[in-house]
């Protein structure tokens, strides 16, 4: 067949792209971008096969700019830089800017990313990036600064079904081999909400198929048994070992957590994601039954950055079997989620007691801002009986200690030895 059917089916025009209908839209952002020609830099994040590619493509063919393409995972600053120097002498001759595509952005590291910041500044490049790892964590502050974050979603059934449809009527190769779709519910679920991977599954098909094509739900689980991966790292298995490893450390099972480590390692999954998975664990799970796990987990995400893969394993089992043997506790992930539900429905615009409140200025003082306040140092045990909670508030209860483990049994006595009856 020659090209796959994705680079087939393409989308040459917006009006062809399928699905992100808040982006391409009739009042989607992107066509004020292509009406306007006023575009900035923009981060698109999203998972796979969604359409981050085609529609950086798309933006830049419509707007008729040079589009310069690099791969974070192939590319380094020479890379970059070579580029920019590039764009730079465009410039000189044309009063357009360049765009620069850089796909998988989040795989750069600090100095590559470094390298990007003064040619964005400067306006000699436009920057597209593409991530399906959340920007916030993988892109360096100044440059997620001056750049807009778009979040593109996996594809709906119902725009699956639209791209199906468009392959099976307009590809060519496809319109040869009388393709009839009896059962869809297999060919989307293996798609998992990913165009480029139904596109795939399609490709299969028709390689393993001699002439006309009937397609089933047994007859598509038949032909990707062989050429689909134990564990997808871009696909459902993806978020099941995921689940399976977090549930394992949670439920303090060591053996099944560095099993589910090992799929996700061996499937080629990145390792900062586990890392940053273990940071949430720590949070979550452990919390305040043994604070050292969180530092231990922060150790690990540094490491995991400093030293890479093959050695990172060693640093991810060593905390994976820590948090997994560690005695857990959800009180302070409980106890912020009740405090937020609590504000998010409070209509209630309760003040500040004045004696909490900073007096910078005589009038504010005069007020009685800061007045009465007591300084808890100057005190036995850094401790004297006050209100710091709103007085309609007095005495409302978030956290709840959980004295099933020793950690919290000694912060509930010493929140009873000090506040009393209070938070009974």
């Amino acid at each position: 067949m020659g090209r796959p059917l994705a680079e087939r089916l393409r989308p040459q025009t917006i009006d062809e792209y399928i699905g992100q209908s808040h982006l391409v839209g009739p009042d989607g952002v992107f066509r004020k971008f292509l009406d306007t020609g006023n575009v900035p830099s923009f981060i698109l994040w999203g998972p796979p096969g969604v359409g981050k590619t085609t529609l950086a493509k798309l933006v830049a063919t419509h707007l008729n700019r040079p589009l310069y393409t690099l791969s974070a995972v192939t590319s380094g600053v020479k890379d970059v830089r070579e580029v920019i120097e590039s764009a730079r002498k465009h410039s000189l001759f044309q009063p357009t800017t360049s765009f620069l595509f850089i796909d998988e952005i989040h795989r750069f590291n600090k100095s590559q990313q470094d390298s990007l910041l003064g040619a964005v500044e400067q306006g000699i490049v436009t920057l597209i990036g593409a991530t399906t790892e959340n920007p916030s964590f993988e892109v360096i502050s100044p440059l997620l600064s001056r750049c807009q974050v778009y979040i593109l979603r996996s594809m709906e059934d119902d725009e699956l079904q639209q791209l199906l449809d468009r392959a099976i009527s307009k590809d060519e190769e496809l319109r040869k081999r009388n393709v009839r779709v009896e059962q869809r519910e297999a060919l989307f679920r293996f798609s998992g909400g990913d165009a480029r991977k139904l596109l795939n599954i399609l490709d299969i098909i028709a390689a393993a198929t001699e002439g006309d094509i009937t397609i089933t739900d047994d007859y598509v689980t038949q032909c990707l048994q062989q050429n689909i991966a134990l564990y997808d790292k871009n696909g459902e298995q993806h978020y099941d070992v995921i689940s399976a490893f977090i549930k394992s450390v949670r439920g303090s099972d060591p053996n099944a957590a560095i099993y589910y480590l090992a799929r996700m390692l061996a499937g080629g999954e990145e390792p900062r994601f586990i890392a940053r998975r273990l940071v949430i664990l720590a949070s979550e799970d452990i919390g305040l039954a043994n604070p050292n796990a969180l530092l231990l987990a922060n150790a690990c995400f540094d490491t995991v950055h400093k030293i890479g893969m093959p050695e990172a394993r060693i640093t991810l089992a060593e905390t994976t079997i820590y948090l997994a043997t560690s005695p857990k506790s959800n009180s302070a992930y409980m106890a912020i989620n009740e405090a937020l539900a609590f504000v998010e429905r409070d209509t209630t615009n309760r003040p500040v007691p004045l004696h909490l409140r900073n007096a910078p200025t005589k009038l504010m003082a005069d007020a009685g801002y800061g007045k009465n306040y007591k300084y808890a140092h100057d005190f036995t045990d850094n401790f004297v009986y006050q209100e710091f909670l709103p007085e309609s508030l007095a005495g409302k209860t978030f956290y709840h200690p959980n004295v099933q483990n020793q950690q919290e049994q000694k912060i509930a006595e010493r929140i009873n030895r000090l506040w009393g009856d209070k938070y009974k």
